[in-house]
């Protein structure tokens, strides 16, 4: 139970189990969370909006359940500052070539790569080669980078994914982001974290201001809606 709980990014009180190899946070668990402790009745309904602090390994996630009538209509969250840790970064990957990447902490840390750069298609039924090239991508920036650290925290510097990005023909949807995980799992999501830490390099290159919304799309054609709140 307490692997469980670590793999969706909660924190068990008085558990001292090790989180490297798990997820210090992951959004979709966290809308999830959100929704059943109010629908279940676990936190007092408050409509139109009822607030949950929630103690992922990463920090303090503040989340949100819109409501309407007794039912959740829809969930947000506050996440960890988010930062950017490298911009066009260069690693030499096996199979694959020079890969050009973006390195950035949203919850967790996550090599951002250009899909169609390295020619590869974001098609679901792509998927194995996917996890073959995120895997081999995410090996070789651990190997090669010395930039995955976390400021505050020893135990969160650790690079925990690679996220593709690529074009959607879906309308107001800006992008596509495939993320292959841990030892080779894929997002059914966009990825909370990652789309967070998105948001930061957005913020970096000036493609973003706060208060301003980007939609993002997962493999299986879910949207999450990232935000800058503010600068910190």
């Amino acid at each position: 139970k307490q692997k469980t709980a670590y793999d969706i990014g909660v924190r068990l009180v008085g558990s001292e189990m090790c989180i490297r190899d798990s997820s210090t946070m992951c959004g979709h668990a966290v809308i999830a969370i959100t929704k059943l402790a109010v629908q279940m009745g676990w936190a007092d309904l408050v409509e139109p909006e009822t607030k949950l602090v929630i103690d992922a390994p990463c920090g303090r996630i503040e989340a949100y359940a819109k409501s309407e009538k007794c039912s959740v209509t829809s969930v947000y969250f506050d996440g960890v500052p988010s930062f950017v840790a490298g911009l066009i970064q260069e690693v030499n990957v096996p199979g694959i070539g020079l890969v050009q990447y973006d390195l950035a902490y949203g919850g967790a840390f996550y090599a951002y790569v250009d899909a169609e750069a390295i020619g590869l298609s974001l098609d679901r039924l792509n998927y194995e080669k996917m996890i073959q090239w995120g895997k081999r991508i995410k090996s070789s920036v651990i190997a090669s980078s010395d930039l995955i650290e976390h400021p505050f925290e020893e135990d969160l510097s650790f690079l925990y994914g690679t996220i593709f990005i690529g074009p959607t023909e879906t309308p107001g949807v800006h992008s596509k982001n495939v993320c292959v995980f841990a030892e080779g799992e894929v997002d059914r999501s966009p990825t909370g974290s990652g789309v967070s830490g998105r948001m930061a390099i957005h913020r970096a290159r000036g493609e973003i201001n706060p208060g301003e919304t980007i939609k993002i799309e997962s493999i299986t054609g879910s949207v999450f809606s990232g935000s800058v709140r503010e600068d910190t």
